[in-house]
């Protein structure tokens, strides 16, 4: 049966109305991975009561108008967000006069967070470039405990007194602290070129070894990369980073700042929920083989019948790799950079040694991986290849410095993204 011209006419206007009403898709532009505030106690976001937290990000993507998504994932009790706004910082406490714009949640100014949960804001007419640092304050009414929360975010923020200052140019008289709470991520508007990269890590993605403030960890160099390179201006870079993180075991051992699930328990939340993420960096593996007979304040790390076989670490990069195929996401595999010398008693031996190479061979011949990012061969020491060369390493030894970042986020093939 052919159908009257006018009837046809009627359903593509129809279509053509409902298209052109419906709201754009998002991206991430920036992304932190959350932990349990639980952990620490003592940290000045642990428990918020009728106060202000002003804090800062850098997005990696353009877009014309931003949204936030906001986290109670780890929260035992409903969180209750009373105002919310963004602007443009001009350090941690102070804003640009008349930059202040109100963030809304379904036209509200408040929103309540269940437990487990998590909210995205209404759209903010609020244009960003990559690149572009975002200050964004929450105030929150009532006591927010245990805080969702981000421990090492090498960002100072500010924690006002007792108030409501989320439209104040300056919050005077506050507390800093290098944590984060509450958002998760910064979403723009997602174009037909737009991808994203999610680096999945444990410290050495967070950025430990870095300036404070700088934004020097290998993700965000690699986000400045990429935005001065075509075809890959158009790609997000997010760190989903967590100090002391693991591929297999959870770790509580909250003297180093890490409260984090497994990267196996955590994969879905921090790197597949994201929207529009295109590939994922997997680098992690190094704490699974170092934890086990460390000592840290008379305690070990992980006792040392709990260390895993190579095969063991493999089965979880093959789990990984499924799991990301499986939401068409490609999975490239970073090989572990070296660890001698790292001032932890029992976190390095000879047989460590040998089953970082064991893996590093693993990833790198494998092909399992949609492509390699070799940081070991970026990292270690010509004449010493088991330690970290002198000058891209931390006082630590197991952390690179700003330098050695820099110089794994440049040995990185921006091909694999093209």
């Amino acid at each position: 049966m052919t159908l009257p011209r006018a009837v046809i006419v009627l359903v593509l206007a129809v279509w053509v109305s409902a298209a052109a009403a419906a709201p754009p898709a998002w991206i991430a532009a920036w992304a932190t991975s959350m932990q349990s505030g639980t952990a620490y106690p003592r940290s000045p976001i642990a428990l918020l009561d009728q106060q202000t937290v002003r804090e800062r990000v850098r997005v990696s993507l353009a877009g014309a108008r931003i949204r936030l998504r906001l986290s109670n994932e780890f929260g035992t009790e409903a969180l209750h967000i009373g105002a919310a706004t963004v602007a443009h910082p001009v350090d941690r406490a102070t804003v640009a006069p008349g930059s202040i714009r109100d963030v809304t949640f379904d036209g509200r100014a408040a929103a309540t967070i269940p437990p487990g949960a998590a909210f995205v804001s209404d759209a903010i007419e609020f244009p960003v470039t990559p690149g572009q640092e975002i200050s964004i304050s929450l105030y929150f009414p009532g006591r927010a405990s245990p805080a969702t929360l981000h421990e090492i975010s090498l960002k100072r923020a500010v924690v006002s007194p007792h108030g409501d200052m989320t439209h104040a140019d300056t919050i005077a008289g506050g507390t800093t602290t290098t944590s984060a709470i509450g958002v998760s991520a910064v979403l723009v508007p997602v174009s037909s070129s737009s991808r994203l990269v999610v680096a999945l890590g444990d410290s050495i993605t967070d950025g430990v070894g870095s300036t404070l403030d700088a934004d020097r960890g290998w993700p965000s160099d690699l986000a400045r990369r990429l935005a001065q390179v075509a075809p890959c201006d158009n790609v997000a870079v997010v760190n989903a980073g967590i100090a002391g993180n693991r591929l297999l075991a959870d770790c509580l051992m909250v003297s180093l700042g890490c409260s984090g699930v497994n990267a196996l328990a955590r994969f879905d939340r921090d790197v597949l929920a994201l929207p529009g993420v295109t590939h994922v960096i997997v680098a992690e593996g190094i704490n699974d083989l170092g934890f086990p007979g460390a000592r840290v304040d008379g305690g070990y790390l992980a006792g040392p019948a709990l260390a895993p076989s190579t095969d063991d670490v493999i089965a979880a990069y093959r789990q990984l790799i499924e799991r990301a195929h499986a939401h068409g996401v490609r999975a490239l595999g970073a090989t572990l950079t070296p660890f001698e010398g790292v001032d932890m008693e029992g976190y390095y031996s000879p047989a460590k040694e040998t089953a970082r190479q064991t893996i590093n061979a693993w990833i790198r011949t494998s092909g399992a991986f949609d492509g390699v990012v070799d940081f070991d061969a970026v990292l270690r020491d010509p004449a010493h290849p088991s330690r970290i060369l002198p000058r891209f390493a931390s006082k630590d030894h197991l952390h690179p410095n700003d330098e050695g970042y820099q110089a794994m986020a440049d040995a990185i093939d921006v091909a694999l993204f093209a």
